[in-house]
């Protein structure tokens, strides 16, 4: 086994209920890999059982080679996580929630000061180091969160949906700074924010109802749509006349309206020849080929958009 995660047909099973079904990879070293999909996909699970929290009903699970089912605290002193929900100490300062982490890692004092300092630095938290993190902001406590799981040097950092909450500027905060862990920590973080897959990760498995449907960097899910199968149209007058038309039309997969456009899915790329055929151009203010997007591929897979699962 070369990667740094490892996993071979992992299951896991609540009674009735498969959370997680029949999932296989592995993750080489020095990359953000993105784990897509909507609230109760399984992602959660997924990240509990690599993170030791949770043992899969079957399959194996290896971190940097360990087996999780047996060397869970080999793995726990390699690994850094960040839950979704808040766990910061609310009663010790940012720093102070620094130093419990280093010492729960038993960490050298002389080697955990420098490092709680330079990881403030990073986090542009300094200034604000001996507050505490009620008087922060939703970004400040998230970086504060990754900045404690960073002190004792992780190898891998798992993230479970690291912005949920934040508005856009203190997403755009967290995101350039964990780009600029690139390279050196290896990141695993779960999401279902589209935009937020496609701005950090080399590499994503969109996941639902607890299986992965596709894998790969961003741009090759997207040729799953194929080349020019994927068309805009934006109406001046008649739009629910030609939505009805549509329904009616076999050589279309799919389409939706979005923002006063219709995105349109045909089956083959020749079949927007047939619908040329039946458009009055005087009711049409813009028809073009749309670059595919994350959004796009998801729903071409499963019918449906992440914000309706």
């Amino acid at each position: 086994m070369n990667g740094i995660i490892c996993l071979e047909n992992i299951r896991k099973q609540y009674g009735n209920l498969v959370a997680v079904e029949d999932i296989s990879f592995e993750l080489e070293p020095g990359s953000i890999f993105g784990l897509l999909g909507p609230n109760g996909a399984g992602k959660t699970t997924l990240l509990k059982i690599l993170t030791t929290l949770l043992r899969p009903t079957s399959g194996n699970a290896y971190i940097f080679n360990y087996d999780i089912a047996r060397e869970g605290l080999k793995i726990r002193r390699l690994i850094g996580v960040v839950f979704q929900e808040n766990n910061l100490d609310r009663y010790l300062t940012a720093r102070e929630n620094l130093v419990l982490h280093a010492k729960m890692h038993r960490m050298a004092k002389r080697d955990y000061q420098k490092k709680i300092s330079e990881l403030l630095t990073l986090t542009g938290l300094s200034n604000r180091q001996d507050e505490y993190p009620d008087k922060f902001s939703g970004g400040m406590q998230r970086r504060l969160a990754v900045a404690r799981a960073l002190v004792h040097s992780p190898k891998l950092l798992f993230l479970d949906e690291p912005t949920t909450g934040l508005d856009p500027q203190a997403k755009r905060v967290v995101w350039d700074y964990l780009v600029s862990l690139k390279g050196q920590t290896t990141i695993f973080l779960t999401t279902h924010n589209m935009e937020e897959a496609e701005e950090l990760c080399d590499r994503i498995i969109i996941m639902d109802h607890g299986r992965a449907l596709i894998d790969g960097p961003s741009s090759k899910l997207k040729t799953i749509i194929g080349d020019s199968c994927l068309y805009e149209i934006e109406f001046i007058d008649k739009e629910e006349y030609y939505l009805h038309r549509l329904k009616e039309l076999d050589y279309i997969e799919r389409y939706r309206t979005v923002n006063g456009r219709v995105e349109i899915v045909f089956k083959n790329p020749e079949s927007i020849k047939s619908l040329l055929s039946i458009l009055d151009f005087r009711d049409i203010k813009k028809l073009g080929i749309k670059e595919p997007s994350l959004e796009d591929v998801f729903l071409y897979l499963t019918g449906k958009e992440i914000r309706e699962c």
